[in-house]
């Protein structure tokens, strides 16, 4: 990537984060990072400022399937969902991180609210 398209890439990650805290203030993050090959997707706590859950195709339990494709992020997202509902977390705000709404982080949130989370 260029200089120009990483600055670029800042500038909408800090925007869509600055709009979000501001409207969510005390509510849990689901946050998404994607990149050519995986993708991953973690809760957090601002307040206290740490990592309650995260789900990745990084983890063993993914298995030898591809890691880059929309059936990996629907899986992360479903595993992201399951590990909040069994600790009682139903309400979080979506983070897409500077990723536009569209193929896997869409795939990824999509899986999320089916399988309850609200957000």
């Amino acid at each position: 990537m260029t200089v120009k398209k990483i600055k670029a890439f800042r500038r909408r990650q800090n925007r869509v984060r600055k709009n979000s805290r501001r409207i969510n203030y005390g509510k849990l993050r689901l946050s998404v990072y994607r990149s050519n090959k995986h993708i991953s997707a973690q809760i957090v706590d601002d307040i206290k400022q740490e990592t309650l859950f995260s789900a990745s195709t990084y983890e063993k339990d993914f298995g030898d399937k591809k890691t880059w494709n929309e059936e990996a992020a629907v899986w992360v997202g479903q595993t992201i969902a399951k590990r909040a509902l069994d600790s009682k977390i139903k309400d979080v705000y979506f983070d897409r991180g500077g990723f536009v709404y569209f193929g896997k982080v869409k795939a990824l949130a999509d899986s999320a609210r089916k399988a309850g989370l609200n957000f």
